[in-house]
């Protein structure tokens, strides 16, 4: 089994959300939202940095899947995203953690099967998926999707190095 800890950076609110995998399986364990004070960035980051390893030591995942950062038009709430990933990225490693990152996009295409969906419908698909009874607030549903994303690639790549190899085997 596999403990994955999705993350949705913000620096107003960051979402999180485990599951463990196993085979096929995943099974939610929890997911939630770092609300962060009004205050000085600096003093945001803190926040996020200290929870985010409050919640690696509480869930103990082996990995860490974060969404990257995407310039839309405003490029200083880009920079902003950024050192608030880079928050969460760190308290991970810190940690020992394994850290990957998926773009919205990939995130979309993996959960929902299109890089463009919105995030209704990325609820609707993360609810669907863990077999959840109530719909997560959206930052806890997009960071479900990151750690979902990430078990889906890894299951991929593995699937693919295994058609590789019994392949080879083959006279």
């Amino acid at each position: 089994m596999t403990r994955i800890l999705g993350i949705d950076p913000g620096s107003r609110i960051t979402g999180y959300g485990v599951i463990d995998c196993e085979g096929t399986c995943n099974r939610y364990v929890d997911s939630g939202c770092i609300r962060v004070p009004d205050g000085p960035l600096a003093g945001r980051l803190k926040v996020i940095f200290e929870s985010v390893r409050e919640l690696v030591c509480a869930h103990r995942p082996e990995e860490l899947a974060v969404e990257q950062v995407f310039v839309n038009r405003n490029v200083d709430s880009a920079l902003k995203l950024g050192q608030a990933r880079g928050a969460a990225i760190c308290a991970a490693v810190v940690e020992g953690l394994a850290v990957s990152e998926y773009s919205a996009r990939e995130v979309k295409l993996a959960v929902v099967g299109r890089g463009g969906a919105d995030k209704a419908q990325v609820q609707h698909m993360v609810k669907a998926l863990l077999e959840l009874a109530a719909t997560p607030q959206a930052d806890a549903a997009d960071a479900l999707a990151v750690a979902l994303c990430h078990v889906h690639t890894v299951r991929g790549v593995a699937g693919l190095i295994g058609a590789g190899r019994r392949r080879r085997r083959q006279p």
